[in-house]
């Protein structure tokens, strides 16, 4: 601990820098930077199965460095904005590449951005909720979170849900599961004021009910779940900032070379067109889950819970008001109804979700519930 102490002495008070030369030259600096080469030289071009296998490394790389930039954030600016941080990046990236897909694909992905935004209500709600539990409950025994805060989370996710892939499959302005322009605009509108309002909620009005708690249920002291760690500096923080926006923009330059990869693989497995949602939806969450695993290893579950609904809510709240604004350019229908399994599904993640968040504690039991829940949605995704 005195070691870690001097260093972080001697780092603020170096004049030259050499802290920051550090860090500059570390895999997670270099990574994007790698990535931005990579996707210069292969923009546009007909690949190869070795440089897909490259492409497909960078890629990777870039996102885990994504992940170690967004968390350099989250710690200097604290729970829960830097929850904020990744999933609103994250949707980012969902986002432009499902208008990429979208404008090569033509007709044939009128579905892609159903598939993919409730492929992340699925994999954020049952995936990233169930792996958190469960890692941190086999560590931790009996784990606890902020179940009011964790509560109003799930109830604006639900009510997105519900609001732009259940009810237009009801709805009888237009032909098919879609809606009519006019109920389109209403439901981004929605969207983005129900998202506009948690984050409100979430940053300013109530912000305790989305800090990490202890095991008496009342909220910590410190802030970023991290007591021994010092924040990082300001340099440290806008390095970190660039570098993740850097990364960004190779990931989803990146997962757009890879994507007619990813179509020939889906179809050469046999799969149907629908699970390309499923795959992007998992590349552009690998960061969250890794911060939430990580989060709740640290026995920060109100953190991992954060992000994995943050994350279902931004992929809904800020991805729907997206594609209806690019629906104007794309030709087309933009079909979001589910269908009756997805939305079998979705109920049931509701109804498990809610008895998982009332106790405001978990056992393995509920994380595993929820992994199981995710098992299925996948295995239904592949044999519909």
């Amino acid at each position: 601990m005195a070691a870690k102490t001097t260093r972080t002495e001697s780092n603020r008070t170096d004049p030259s820098g050499s802290a920051l030369r550090t860090n500059l030259l570390s895999w997670t600096a270099l990574a994007p930077l790698v990535a931005i080469v990579a996707l210069v030289l292969t923009w546009g071009r007909h690949l190869g199965t070795l440089p897909v296998i490259i492409v497909a490394v960078a890629l990777a790389a870039a996102v885990l460095a994504a992940v170690h930039h967004a968390e350099v954030v989250a710690h200097r600016v604290g729970e829960p904005f830097g929850s904020l941080v990744l999933a609103v990046a994250v949707t980012i990236i969902e986002v432009a590449l499902i208008v990429t897909l979208m404008i090569s694909g033509g007709k044939d992905t009128a579905s892609l951005a159903r598939d993919t935004v409730f492929a992340a209500v699925m994999i954020t709600c049952n995936g990233i909720v169930g792996l958190s539990l469960f890692v941190g409950a086999v560590r931790f025994r009996l784990i606890s979170f902020n179940a009011e805060g964790t509560g109003a989370a799930l109830a604006t996710v639900t009510t997105l849900a519900v609001m732009t892939m259940v009810v237009p499959t009801f709805t009888t302005s237009a032909p098919g599961p879609e809606f009519s322009s006019s109920q389109l605009a209403f439901a981004a509108v929605v969207s983005l004021a129900l998202y506009g309002m948690f984050v409100s909620t979430q940053t300013r009005r109530h912000r305790d009910f989305f800090l990490p708690v202890a095991q008496d249920g009342q909220p910590l002291d410190d802030e970023d779940g991290d007591e021994h760690a010092d924040p990082p500096t300001n340099r440290e923080t806008y390095l970190s900032l660039g570098l993740l926006l850097l990364s960004l923009v190779a990931v989803v330059g990146l997962a757009k070379v890879e994507s007619p990869a990813i179509e020939s693989g889906v179809a050469a497995a046999g799969f149907p067109q629908s699970f390309v949602g499923v795959v992007i939806a998992l590349l552009v969450l690998l960061p969250e889950t890794l911060a939430a695993a990580r989060a709740a290893r640290g026995n920060r579950i109100q953190t991992s819970l954060n992000l994995a609904l943050g994350s279902a809510m931004a992929s809904i709240g800020l991805t729907i008001p997206a594609i209806a604004i690019a629906s104007i350019w794309l030709d087309g229908p933009l079909l979001l109804g589910l269908g009756p399994v997805q939305m079998v599904l979705l109920a049931l993640t509701v109804v498990v979700s809610v008895l998982t968040v009332v106790p405001g504690r978990a056992t393995r039991l509920q994380g595993g519930v929820h992994l199981v829940l995710l098992a299925a949605f996948v295995f239904l995704a592949v044999n519909p």
